[in-house]
């Protein structure tokens, strides 16, 4: 069975435009291969995919070393925002990019619900 990667952009699209203060989106798989993406300005999608890979490989790394278990969620907070990878299964991590500003716990709410909906689409 093959991905609908059209299905998986439209939500995409929709979570950045009806989520406050979420500057873009991506989805891509474990080994840095784009799926799908919203991302804002000249933000080049091959290259966001690959850095999302590699955060995902040191966070999971991190973990194990500190026995924390498995890696849901890394959380990189900037000075202009936040960078969230969360995982979506075995096969895709959902990065949000978020304005400083976010509400956190409404961005992890709505964000929640991304990751349910590009479940259902993976299946």
């Amino acid at each position: 069975m093959s991905i609908n990667t059209e299905k998986l952009g439209i939500v995409l699209q929709n979570f950045v435009t009806a989520t406050s203060d979420v500057q873009g989106a991506a989805l891509v798989t474990p080994d840095g291969l784009p799926l799908a993406a919203t991302l804002p300005g000249a933000m080049d999608e091959e290259r966001v995919s690959a850095m999302s890979a590699a955060m995902l490989s040191l966070g999971e790394r991190i973990g194990q070393e500190l026995g924390r278990g498995g890696i849901d969620r890394i959380y990189v907070e900037g000075d202009q925002g936040y960078g969230i990878l969360t995982s979506c299964g075995d096969d895709a991590v959902l990065l949000v990019l978020a304005d400083k500003k976010a509400k956190q716990g409404v961005l992890m709410l709505e964000i929640k619900r991304a990751v349910s909906e590009i479940k259902l689409i993976l299946m």
